[in-house]
């Protein structure tokens, strides 16, 4: 009923946008049911990881706009955006860059708009090299959201950002890829293979630790390098403590692969 198929599969939290018949574009309450899950990820040890796809061929198109202007049959007070979106895309965002769950985005067909964020938001993006990356906003008469203008330009330059926000380029997975926005691309018939193998990997590793990296590498963007450093003294502390870097020192001193267990 809300677009969105959950289900947790051992320590993978898999997330589907589940709307095929409308390329996957999101309305407001799969969004609150998304920033949701993400937020009671972060707290739920037995969640190691989120994988976050598209069902139907698609990964998402964008916000439900159709969807959204129906649902109005007067006109808002000024202002109605602007104290909307921090309880909705813009609280999304957000929530998935800071959880430190690490978050796995297989995209297929279309990613546009904040599809597109999504995507870009996730630790790990795997894409088809036939997907398509697109920033819909200028076409259609406004200006972007979902974090779009602050993500782009600290992936690929102002340049680059230019060109998709203003231009309105469309991307490849294969040029995505090039481009340093994703991960990695992908033939369609190794898609699947290659997402599972690098969710796989972090159900696996030393859940602690990748969890305060990740808090760190985003952290750090807005730091100067003592503060940063403070944290990284901090994040180390913690690490330490956790029963993983104990299972990690062990396996070195026997020469064996390590056997994490998220703690």
């Amino acid at each position: 009923m809300t677009g969105i198929d959950i289900r947790q599969d051992g320590p993978v939290l898999r997330l589907t946008i589940d709307r095929p018949e409308s390329r996957n574009s999101m309305n407001l309450e799969m969004m609150h049911l998304l920033i949701d899950q993400v937020e009671v990820a972060g707290q739920d040890e037995s969640v190691r990881v989120i994988a976050l796809r598209g069902a139907g061929g698609n990964f998402c198109s964008g916000a439900d706009l159709v969807a959204k202007n129906a649902a109005t049959t007067t006109r808002p007070r000024v202002g109605s955006i602007q104290r909307r979106l921090p309880t909705q895309a813009h609280r999304l965002i957000p929530a998935l860059l800071g959880t430190q769950v690490p978050i796995v985005c297989t995209v297929s067909g279309w990613a546009a708009g904040i599809g597109f964020h999504l995507a870009l938001a996730s630790d790990f993006c795997v894409a088809s090299s036939t997907s398509r990356f697109w920033e819909p906003f200028l076409a259609r008469g406004f200006t972007p959201d979902s974090g779009g203008s602050w993500l782009l330009p600290r992936l690929v330059g102002m340049v680059r950002a230019r060109e998709l926000l203003l231009l309105g380029r469309e991307l490849s997975g294969d040029e995505a890829a090039d481009w340093g926005l994703i991960h990695r691309s992908v033939p369609d018939d190794q898609l699947e293979a290659t997402s599972e193998e690098l969710i796989a990997r972090l159900a696996a590793a030393p859940t602690v630790a990748a969890g305060l990296t990740k808090w760190l590498l985003h952290a750090g963007t807005g730091q100067d390098l003592e503060h940063h450093l403070t944290d990284e003294a901090f994040a180390l502390e913690l690490s330490s403590r956790s029963l993983d870097f104990k299972e990690g020192l062990a396996a070195f001193k026997e020469k064996r692969d390590p056997h994490f267990e998220g703690r």
